[in-house]
């Protein structure tokens, strides 16, 4: 696990909220302070769609929405004058990309091991943080995976031009 203080604020609030830089990844819950407190439970509720419609936007694999979902009610929530007191996003690598990390690094872990890789997002009057987090099934004193994603993190916030410490 590390922690992430993001130095520009303003230009990784439009990357979150405008851009498609985060869209790839799935959303785990979402909470919003501004003149009232809002939460988003980015569980998908399957018995909401039809067959057809599960099976087009290929949601039956898949328990969460994704972040390019649910981007615009969050961004309807923070726009404006003001900033918000607080909000905090968790973000969750979907499978497929789970799949690929496992790949890439040639852990001798399986997909099925992991119960996640997850980046935490949190702003209040202090400032704005990300951290990352890996839930792993079995029990191990390893902590390569964690590492290699914590490298990852920093390397996708180099590659996205987001300025940290």
């Amino acid at each position: 696990m590390t922690s992430l203080k993001i130095l520009d604020i303003k230009s990784f609030m439009s990357k979150l909220l405008i851009k498609d830089t985060f869209d790839h990844f799935l959303l785990l819950e979402a909470g919003i302070t501004t003149f009232n407190s809002f939460f988003i439970d980015g569980h998908l509720h399957k018995d909401y769609y039809s067959k057809e419609e599960l099976e087009c936007k290929h949601l039956t694999e898949c328990p969460l929405s994704y972040w390019s979902q649910l981007r615009p009610f969050c961004f309807e929530l923070i726009k404006g004058k003001r900033t918000p007191l607080s909000f905090k996003i968790v973000f969750q690598l979907s499978a497929d990309n789970t799949g690929k990390l496992m790949a890439q690094v040639g852990q001798s872990y399986s997909v099925s091991d992991i119960n996640g890789f997850f980046l935490t997002l949190k702003y209040d009057e202090k400032g704005l943080s990300c951290t990352t987090g890996t839930s792993i099934k079995i029990f191990t004193l390893d902590k390569s995976l964690e590492n290699v994603w914590d490298e990852m993190m920093r390397e996708f916030m180099v590659r996205n031009e987001i300025p940290f410490e």
